[in-house]
This record gives structure tokens, sequence and C-alpha cells, in this order.
């Protein structure tokens, strides 16, 4: 037999030093991140920031619609005029659309002044001095009226309401326009007319339309414009009345108001209250009686006092030995002393014919009472027994009780 001797092991190939690490080793790892993997584990994050703003700036386009003030002749919104300016132009009136009055040339036109109360005194002039055949003026104050109206003046100034919700009402005047158009939705501010003028719509004290005739031609006070707006114009006469008013001149010149501009001197601003017509300042103050009234008689009364049994009778020794208890897992041995203290006090002081003080006896005239009573008691034990330093331990207050008792009975027997 012949033995095969192992293979000798093949050789390993010299290892070149790694660069930071061990001689002769292995290489180090560093756990430091670095560029590639920062960013393969941002990448993800950056496109999902990426993909929103775009979103956002996508919907922030899109969404942008351009937004008109109510009663703007550009606006297709509710509360826009743009239907009424379509039906003029399809009549074939020739409509314009500004926003200088100081320049504008008058003549034979309608001007429709939706804010009147925003013009300075230098275009209130310029309007003035234009004579438009006919100028319209929605929701004036007292300053365009004594500029552009100066017969016609709000119904405030009569004592009446000064507003009167918009609801449909018949026309009642001579105006030709009204005639034709019937009852309307309309309402708004109320005015009066003065003596040339005529008065349409009639609600209490006032009128929403008034007309007036001027040197050049009419104006038109309106009290609201909301029969104008886009969703009201089908109801009703408003329509026909729309029509009417702003279609009796070959052209029509609205204007576009300054929103930013200051109110006109004498002008204040419109608030809440004067929106709401009187009688339903009546009904509220009546609804605020009737509330308190069924406060008071649905309110509960208070009955006589009346004894009742109590559920639990408890005894007092029961409650003695809890307060105890609670005294002793507080450690609270000074406050027992105390109490125990004061109550033989107070039960020693009528035996003795000492009299109280605010609830306590003296100390020391109660304790001269018990040393007379019990001449073989010396005063000191007497006071350092009632009035002495509280117990260090369980067992000083217990013989703190028993002394007290002690001294108790035989005070009582002596």
């Amino acid at each position: 037999m012949t033995s095969t001797a192992p293979a000798p092991p093949a050789p390993q190939p010299p290892t070149a030093p790694v660069p930071g690490g061990v001689p002769g080793g292995t290489a180090t790892t560093s756990l430091a991140p670095t560029g590639r993997g920062l960013w393969r584990r941002a990448r993800w994050y950056l496109l999902v920031l990426a993909v929103l703003l775009i979103g956002a700036t996508a919907v922030a386009a899109l969404g942008q619609d351009r937004r008109y003030p109510p009663l703007d002749p550009r606006s297709y919104d509710k509360d826009g005029s743009h239907a009424v300016l379509a039906l003029l132009e399809h009549q074939g009136l020739k409509t314009d659309l500004t926003t200088d009055l100081t320049g504008h040339p008058g003549g034979a036109d309608t001007l429709v002044l939706p804010e009147p109360d925003l013009l300075g005194p230098a275009e209130l002039r310029a309007v003035a001095a234009a004579r438009h055949s006919r100028l319209v003026l929605i929701a004036p104050g007292p300053a365009a009226l004594s500029a552009l109206a100066p017969g016609i003046r709000p119904s405030d100034e009569d004592g009446g309401p000064s507003y009167a919700s918009v609801r449909s009402t018949a026309a009642q005047c001579p105006l030709t326009e009204a005639v034709r158009a019937g009852s309307a939705e309309i309402g708004g501010m109320l005015y009066t007319s003065g003596s040339r003028g005529a008065g349409c719509y009639p609600r209490g004290h006032g009128y929403p339309l008034v007309s007036a005739p001027t040197a050049g031609g009419d104006v038109i006070v309106l009290g609201t414009g909301d029969f104008l707006h886009n969703e009201q114009l089908a109801k009703d006469g408003n329509a026909a009345l729309a029509l009417g008013l702003l279609g009796s001149q070959p052209r029509l010149t609205w204007h576009l108001p300054d929103y930013s501009a200051p109110l006109a001197p004498g002008t204040r601003d419109k608030t809440f209250g004067d929106y709401i017509p009187d009688g339903w300042r009546w009904a509220g103050y009546q609804l605020a009686v009737a509330a308190v009234l069924t406060a008071l008689w649905r309110g509960r009364r208070l009955g006589p006092v009346i004894s009742e049994n109590l559920p639990v009778v408890v005894r007092a020794a029961e409650t003695t030995e809890g307060r105890a208890r609670l005294y002793r897992r507080a450690k609270a041995r000074g406050r027992a002393a105390e109490a125990l203290r004061r109550a033989a006090a107070h039960r020693l002081a009528p035996a003795l014919g000492v009299p109280l003080h605010a609830g306590a006896p003296d100390p020391d005239t109660l304790c001269a009472a018990v040393a007379d009573r019990l001449p073989e008691q010396p005063a000191g034990d007497v006071r350092a027994l009632l009035f002495g330093p509280p117990p260090t331990d369980d067992t000083a207050l217990l013989r703190l009780a028993d002394d007290l008792d002690a001294l108790e009975r035989q005070v009582r027997n002596p």
C-alpha cells in the first residue's frame, strides 16, 4: 500500500495595505454618510415636495378667477350686472365703462353711478356740470344728493324708516318706465321726492325710486340696485324696469367706482342697523319681553324648607374612632393632644365656674381654679397637663388621655 501525502495549502496572495486600516488586519468601515447616500435618502422626499409645489401652483393658477364687486357690469356672478348690459347692447345701445368722470362729456346719454358716495367734490361738480340726459344714482348719501339731486333727501329726515326690505312692490306712480314694468322687487334706502319729483314703489314714509327733473334731463335715485343683478333680472318686472331706466338714451355710461377711495365728507358708513326695518326692531323687543315672561313663568320656584330624615345614622363613637385612626395614620399626635386638652378644658370650666372667652377659658384662671379645688395638685403639674407641650410618641399620648380623665374625675368628685 502506498500512502498519499496531503497536498500543501495553496499560497495566499499578499494583502495590500488598506488606507486607514490596521496593518495586517481587515479594513475599517466609516459610519459617516456620504454624499451619494444622502442623495439616495432624500431624493424621494424632494420629489414629493416638488410635486406638491407644482400642484399648488397649478391649483392657484387655475383657480385664480377674477372677482368683481357687486353690481359690476363686467361680472357674470349672481350679484353682477352683465346681463342687463348685454340686453341693452342687444337693443342697439352704445355702452361705455369709465373710471374718470372729470373729463367725461355729457349730452344725450345715461350715466349710472353705483357708488356716488365714493365720488370726491371735484367729481361731483364735474358730473353736475356735464348735464347728462339721465343720471341714475344708486343708494346715494346726503352729500351726493345735495350735489346731484337737490330736491331729493333721505326719508329718515322726516322721522320715517330709512330702509325697507327688498320685495315685490307695485309702482303706484306716474313714471312711464315704472308703469310699463309694473311691480318689481325693489327696496333698500328710502327717499322723499320733494315738490318737483315723483316717488315710485311707496314703502312707509318714503320711496325706493324717486325721479326728479334737472337742467339737462332728469335724475333717478334708487334705494338699491338688487333688481339689476344677474340672478334677479328675470324675476317680476325687474328686467322691464332696468331696461326702461337705463335704455332711454342712445348711449349708456357706467361708472366703475374706486372702492379704495374714502367716503365723501358728511357721509357715514352704513351699519347693520341701517338695513333692519323698524318693524323687525319692534318684533325683536316683543320677543325679548316674551322670553323674559316665559322664563319667569316656567322658572323653578323655591318652596318652603322641609326636613328630611337622614338616610344613614352614624354613631358618635364611630366618628370619633374614624378621626382617631386618621390622626394615628398621619402621626398627628400634637393635633390629637390639642383636641383632648381643649375638650377637657371646655368640660372643666363650667364645673369650676370659669367663664369662656371667645369659646375657650383663660389658662391662668382655669389652672388657679383647679388648684383651689385640688390643693394636693401642684399648679405647675395642672398647667403642664392642660396646656403643656405635645407628646412625643403614642405611649405619651395615651398617658395624657388617662391623666386628663383622672383630673376631670377628681375635679367633679374631689
